[in-house]
């Protein structure tokens, strides 16, 4: 769920990677780092923190040059030490190099064992770093050659923007599984990042976005990117970047984020109607599908939930104490509009419940005579390899109780999760969405380096 921004050609490269950053803190709030190249050397900072807590104008006097690549870290892989923090710098043979990637590799344990073996030495838990050393390794004479090699090498969700000290090189997966956007900033330089919303801050006008299995070279003597297709596409795109990790006013592969959410709430009213007086999203990610549900119901619609935005989200925080209490700092109700109502409660997903359960009670605290929670994504019941934050079947709380079940266990009047089928339809039928956390279905296609997929034909 990592954010990654690249910036070739411009001014203000190293300012407008943060800029790119800030705009994209949602994807990952535990560390930060941005690198730039001035055709000489590559300088590095990056620290554990938010981006405005990092980056000063000491920072900047360090990130000098026209090309900067920047990362903001959600962990799925690795640990929390700033060893582990993006982008990874390294020196070797042509050179220096920087790398800041979005995804997970699925067979970095078979690689990393085989790397060293051959006498790699590793300082970080990241598959990215596993990047880095087959990069180093390889025998290829030129660094768009070597990167070419390390493609061959690695399975899995990736979206890499490497820079070298005068070039830029940006790759997605066959699959696309994660998103990544290509724009052109005011001043005419280049601007690679994981959202559109980070075009918007920037004033960049939107391109295109990046093929899966596509690479785009940037250099001084090339007006525009140059285009390679390294591999054919077989896309899959992650639902759940339009369920839950993406910004509302982002466009991820031609989709608006906002629009999606609205209509899988639309949906789930159809399919799991309640008898409520009122309709309440969990904010900030369930307003829109909670409107949606609104407004396939007719029932009124209120904010009567407010979050502090001052805390971080409570998904990627790694230990569940912290989670719990998170929950209590970062919502409460305003009673006044729930007092002796039928609620219906709309969230984006439920991973573990925890956060489910705190807010069915906060709302009968606050008076509310029944409760009704309506999810807008199907029942999670199996663990993603490619970058979502479940990584056992333990935590998914669908994976061992129905839905009845869960009801009881959060308090719940009652509890009703979108289907599959209006997932799909609420994406729209036009492509193959990657859906494993809801159907386990990780090698549709035959292939064991295959995104999950479900059997439809969409």
């Amino acid at each position: 769920m990592c954010a990654i921004v690249g910036i070739y050609d411009s001014e203000n490269a190293a300012k407008s990677a943060y800029y790119a950053l800030f705009a994209m803190q949602h994807r990952g709030q535990e560390s930060s780092g941005i690198s730039s190249a001035d055709g000489k050397k590559i300088n590095l900072v990056k620290k554990r923190g938010l981006v405005t807590d990092i980056f000063d104008e000491n920072a900047f006097s360090i990130l000098k040059g026209s090309c900067a690549i920047g990362h903001n870290r959600y962990s799925t892989a690795g640990n929390e030490s700033i060893f582990d923090a993006q982008p990874v710098f390294a020196k070797y043979k042509l050179g220096e190099i920087s790398v800041a990637h979005n995804g997970n590799l699925v067979n970095k344990n078979e690689v990393r064992s085989e790397l060293i073996d051959k006498g790699a030495i590793f300082q970080t838990g990241m598959d990215t770093e596993n990047i880095v050393h087959l990069i180093a390794k390889s025998q290829k004479d030129k660094l768009v050659d070597r990167i070419k090699d390390m493609l061959t090498k690695i399975e899995g969700a990736y979206c890499l923007v490497i820079q070298s000290r005068s070039k830029m090189f940006v790759i997605r997966d066959r699959f696309g599984i994660r998103p990544l956007s290509l724009g052109r900033l005011p001043d005419g330089g280049w601007v690679v990042a994981s959202e559109t919303c980070s075009f918007d801050l920037l004033g960049a006008t939107f391109i295109r976005d990046v093929r899966p299995g596509e690479m785009l070279t940037f250099r001084k003597s090339s007006p525009e990117p140059i285009s390679e297709q390294v591999f054919e596409p077989d896309f899959h795109p992650c639902a759940f970047e339009f369920i839950y990790f993406s910004r509302p006013d982002s466009i991820i592969d031609g989709t608006n984020v906002y629009e999606s959410r609205l209509v899988m709430g639309k949906r789930l009213a159809l399919e799991q109607p309640a008898d409520v007086d009122l309709v309440l999203p969990v904010p900030d990610s369930g307003v829109a599908a909670a409107r949606g549900f609104a407004e396939g119901m007719g029932v009124p619609f209120e904010m009567a939930i407010v979050r502090n935005h001052y805390v971080g989200r409570t998904f990627i925080e790694p230990t569940q104490a912290i989670r719990d209490l998170k929950v209590k700092l970062k919502l409460s109700t305003i009673s006044s509009l729930i007092k002796g109502k039928r609620i219906a409660i709309i969230d984006d997903s439920l991973v573990r419940g925890t956060t489910s359960k705190q807010i069915v009670k906060m709302l009968k605290d606050a008076g509310a005579s029944e409760v009704h929670m309506r999810i807008a994504a199907p029942e999670i019941k199996f663990p993603c390899r490619y970058g979502i934050d479940t990584p056992t079947q333990a935590e998914l709380i669908s994976a061992k109780y129905t839905p009845k079940e869960i009801a009881d266990k959060i308090g719940a009047d009652s509890l009703g999760f979108l289907s599959l089928e209006g997932l799909v339809e609420s994406l729209g039928k036009d492509r193959k969405y990657s859906l494993v956390s809801f159907d386990g279905n990780y090698f549709a296609g035959g292939s064991a380096s295959s995104p999950g997929c479900n059997d439809l034909d969409l």
